[in-house]
């Protein structure tokens, strides 16, 4: 999991100063930009999120690329959570893989889809002082349902 510091972002109720991501690949013979989507569609649906949207996006290690996007209730808007692409064939050289295979990846957010996932409103209530330590007790640990 990577730690990024963001900044230029303003803190409100889906921004920290920082945020994690977790970040996964898939390398495969005849992978395509939907499986990518099928895959993250699966990822959400055993987490409970169903409500998902992709937006094609510009990465500059991934063509096509794509911004994964679902819907929070509480505050009535699509957020984004996270990213995602096909691997440019250029930057598998250095992996002396088969031209053949072709290598999916993302980078999620850790705390947005744990925010629609328990609908919380305020990412700031999920870090530092404003926390909610019964909220903590009495939510079962993340699981993916079977």
């Amino acid at each position: 999991m990577a730690v990024n510091i963001s900044w230029n972002e303003t803190l409100d109720a889906t921004h920290l100063a920082e945020f994690h991501q977790i970040e996964g690949l898939v390398a495969d013979r005849g992978l395509t930009l939907g499986d990518l989507m099928g895959l993250i569609q699966e990822f959400f649906k055993k987490l409970g999120i169903r409500k998902l949207r992709f937006k094609p996006a510009y990465n500059p290690y991934t063509e096509p690329s794509m911004e994964i996007f679902s819907y929070h209730e509480g505050l009535k808007k699509w957020v984004e959570i996270g990213n995602s692409g096909v691997f440019r064939p250029e930057m598998l050289l250095p992996m002396s893989l088969p031209d053949d295979v072709t290598v999916i990846a993302w980078g999620l957010s850790l705390e947005r889809p744990t925010m629609i996932k328990y609908g919380i409103d305020n990412i700031r209530e999920l870090f530092g002082p404003k926390v909610n330590l019964q909220m903590v007790y009495d939510n079962p640990v993340c699981r993916l349902d079977k």
